[in-house]
């Protein structure tokens, strides 16, 4: 009937709005963006993607890393990009399998992305090259990759049941006119994240997260309904507990049921000796496709500059190290490994004598 009162729910959702039930086409349709409530329950996730880059990034570079959440909001796709800035900039996206494959898309500016790969490599992040190779993307896109990968584990833990799990990674070199989700359209609304990462002791870059709204109000019910369940769940007592008390019996009684105390000295299994390859990384295999410059350094001198300008054919420069001593084996220019020269067929070649233990090693190749 026209003259029925509408109820305080229905109130609520028509100032509210709602978008829960967004287009099957990811967005592409009419969309009246996300509700207070929504953007809230998102700064969760946004929290989850700051914990995730500050930890993937930290272990893949092996310096400190400080993630700052500087902007969490939504507004048209283009607009988004027109706050990113810049032509060439890593567009990285991913489908999330669990939410109706949800797109997530991540922008690092190039800046970033040659810094990151050069740590990753073993580099010291400094006197890098203006524009980013297909080498320094491939490794920037593993380590994008795996931050993603570590947001979705933790939305997972944190629904108790749903998984996000994310699916056909992709990765592309921004030119000229872009947009985050190309099968949308510019002004379709996508919640974004902006966030500053610093590394130890170099400058800072941003990174972007996006999903678009009508997907990212999915996650903010997912996450609306894990807390209302997990509250719940809190305030309610077990099922079947009782809080009635025993009757009390005599003393005596009492003392006459209590069974004697068996103590006894306590025993542990033998300790099993640790093998070196334990201390190494679960996921190493990130970069174990990154090539590194293995060096083999016969030994150093210091000379004056009167001194070289005085070299000619014939000279004979003395080293700091002994006949016979073992030479020094290095890796992005740290010492590993130490061995003696041999000639294989007619190149000279280095059988290594004395390794760093495996930690020190890692140490050395990341740093």
């Amino acid at each position: 009937m026209s003259d029925e009162l509408l109820s305080q729910d229905e109130i609520n959702a028509l100032l509210e709005g709602s978008v829960g039930g967004g287009s099957d086409d990811g967005g592409g349709g009419e969309s009246t963006g996300l509700t207070q409530g929504q953007l809230e329950a998102l700064e969760d996730l946004a929290g989850m993607f700051s914990d995730a880059t500050t930890g993937v990034i930290g272990m893949l570079a092996g310096r400190g890393v400080s993630v700052q959440i500087s902007e969490v909001s939504e507004k048209s796709q283009s607009d988004v990009v027109e706050s990113i800035g810049g032509n060439r900039n890593l567009l990285f996206s991913v489908r999330c399998d669990g939410f109706d494959d949800a797109p997530v898309s991540v922008v690092m500016n190039e800046g970033g992305v040659v810094l990151l790969a050069d740590l990753m490599m073993g580099g010291e992040g400094k006197d890098l090259p203006e524009e980013a190779n297909e080498l320094f993307v491939n490794a920037a896109q593993e380590g994008l990759s795996q931050v993603v990968g570590s947001a979705m584990t933790s939305l997972s833990g944190k629904l108790k049941g749903r998984k996000a799990i994310p699916t056909d990674p992709a990765s592309e070199v921004t030119e000229d006119e872009w947009l985050l989700f190309p099968n949308l359209e510019g002004d379709v609304p996508v919640w974004y994240v902006v966030m500053d990462v610093t590394i130890e002791g170099l400058d800072s870059f941003r990174s972007f997260i996006s999903i678009p709204s009508s997907y990212a109000a999915s996650f903010a019910d997912a996450l609306m309904q894990g807390s209302e369940e997990q509250a719940s769940s809190a305030s309610q007592p077990a099922q079947g507990s009782r809080t009635e008390t025993p009757p009390e019996r005599p003393a005596q009684h009492q003392q006459q049921a209590s069974p004697p105390v068996d103590v006894r000295p306590a025993q542990f299994s033998p300790l099993q000796p640790v093998s070196a390859d334990s201390s190494l990384p679960s996921n190493i295999g990130l970069i174990a496709d990154i090539p590194v410059r293995v060096t083999v350094e016969l030994g150093r001198t210091r000379k004056s500059v009167g001194e070289v300008l005085s070299f000619a054919p014939g000279s004979v420069i003395e080293l700091d190290k002994m006949a016979g001593e073992p030479v020094d084996v290095l890796v992005n220019g740290k010492l590993i490994a130490k061995g003696e020269v041999v000639v294989i067929d007619e190149n000279f070649g280095v059988r290594v004598t004395e390794i760093l233990n495996v930690g020190e090693k890692i140490q050395s190749i990341g740093s």
